[in-house]
């Protein structure tokens, strides 16, 4: 198996490190993520990735709670589950450095950019935490942002369902799935396929995406060699 692509961004939602867990992670997970990340890194694939946190934090806990707060608090949370993967690719023998978006010297580099893709060269895989570093943002749009910065030429979003369908398919067994999309149908049609933001921000950027099933983590490798799984998002 050959990849087909030099450079990707992959996006991990939190609730996928929890395994069959409804909160927390769930290290044997993990790992067979890990072992798939490390089989693409191996073929010389450069790797950023964007981990959500919503494992142990989604939103706010109640109406009252100020927003703002709530977003840092996810904010904390993706730094968690980004220091679980660099410890399960640490021990698969995976080169990794994670960045923050918020200043955390003493456990994570700062994001730079620049340093980013010199990482990404020398075959260090790159985890990005922190979201943006700002509230109102998702971990999707932390995703479209950094694709867009360090040049990746897709951006691969692990999901727990093979691609996008019309309607969810674990509550309509009549659900359509799509092969294909442009982001102005995602826009559109408000497909759930990511926040208007992200997609707004793919779009203009020229950066497609591939939706598939991370329940079989060898679909990420899968997805690197051009395999055809999943639901791709792109401009005509």
């Amino acid at each position: 198996m050959q990849p087909v692509y030099k450079r990707i961004l992959l996006k991990l939602s939190g609730e996928a490190l929890a395994g069959g867990q409804t909160h927390g992670i769930d290290f044997d997970t993990v790992l067979a993520i890990c072992a798939a990340i490390k089989e693409c890194a191996g073929m010389g694939v450069e790797i950023g990735l964007v981990v959500g946190g919503g494992n142990f934090w989604r939103g706010r806990s109640s109406r009252d709670m100020d927003r703002t707060r709530a977003d840092h608090m996810g904010m904390l949370a993706t730094v968690i589950n980004s220091l679980a993967l660099a410890d399960a690719l640490e021990q698969l023998d995976v080169p990794v450095r994670v960045q923050t978006a918020i200043s955390m010297q003493q456990i994570a580099e700062p994001y730079i950019r620049n340093k980013a893709t010199s990482h990404l060269e020398k075959g260090r895989v790159v985890i990005f935490g922190c979201g943006t570093g700002n509230p109102f943002f998702t971990t999707d749009t932390a995703a479209a942002l950094r694709a867009a910065e360090i040049g990746a030429e897709i951006i691969f979003k692990a999901t727990n369902v093979d691609g996008v369908f019309d309607k969810d398919p674990n509550e309509c067994p009549d659900a359509c799935k799509y092969e294909t999309l442009t982001y102005s149908q995602v826009l559109s049609k408000n497909l759930k396929v990511m926040d208007s933001t992200a997609a707004s921000l793919c779009r203009d950027n020229g950066i497609p995406i591939l939706v598939f099933n991370l329940n079989e983590p060898h679909n990420i490798v899968a997805a690197v060699c051009g395999e055809k799984i999943g639901t791709i998002v792109k401009e005509d």
